[in-house]
């Protein structure tokens, strides 16, 4: 008798050997393991659909290999409404879309796009590559129900939503879940019937130390085990 397979994430994104993918291929066996969830990398100049997907995780490492195969993939999460995380550069790119696609606001990243007065995404004045800051959860919020005391966040970051952009989004429904200081909006967590979750940080590092599984990934997962 065959067992049912399992609940399947994609890693959309492109794995270049970076210290967080290094991470990211470690915390693969612990999803498995831990979770009772596969996780695939899914190149974003491949041929895929994410519909074949129960959850879809945009992973750091922008620019992507196809940015355009990415603000589709968003698009088509939020329609089927398939639990998204998004970080780092997932976060990022999750801004872009939701304000252009859902709000009908002109928003560029200035990394991909340049520097421009519409740009969404912006260069940190201070960079956060290999960065560590306190990471405040806010209360009443979904990411406080998760995670209710402050932590270490470990960021690869040089490029983050704006302020302007965040106040946007706040005023059509995003919440944020976290902050940091002089990181801005840590966390955020987007209008979905299932579960469509970003952050500035990467819950992911340490993966490779062998550290408990960081209870925003624990959510994604347990989003995605309940679509499968």
């Amino acid at each position: 008798m065959h067992s049912a397979p399992l609940p399947t994430i994609a890693l959309l994104g492109d794995d270049r050997g970076h210290t967080s993918h290094r991470e990211l291929n470690a915390l693969v066996p612990q999803l498995r393991d831990e979770l009772g969830v596969r996780a695939l990398w899914v190149p974003t100049d491949s041929s895929f659909d994410v519909t074949d997907f129960d959850g879809v995780w945009l992973t750091p490492g922008s620019p992507y290999q196809s940015d355009d195969a990415v603000y589709d993939a968003l698009r088509i999460v939020r329609e089927e409404e398939i639990p998204f995380l998004g970080t780092c550069g997932g976060m990022q790119y999750a801004v872009v879309s939701y304000l252009r696609e859902v709000l009908g606001v002109t928003a560029t990243h200035a990394e991909s796009d340049g520097e421009a007065d519409d740009n969404a995404v912006a260069s940190l004045a201070c960079s956060l590559y290999g960065e560590v800051r306190t990471v405040v959860p806010i209360a009443g919020t979904q990411f406080s129900t998760w995670c209710s005391e402050p932590f270490s966040g470990m960021h690869f970051c040089n490029y983050a939503p704006t302020a302007a952009a965040i106040a946007v989004l706040q005023s059509a429904g995003v919440v944020v879940g976290a902050r940091a200081a002089d990181a801005g909006a840590e966390v955020l967590e987007f209008p979905s019937e299932t579960f469509f979750v970003t952050s500035m940080f990467q819950p992911h590092i340490g993966a490779r130390a062998g550290a408990p599984i960081h209870p925003l990934i624990r959510a994604f997962s347990a989003a995605a085990l309940a679509t499968g």
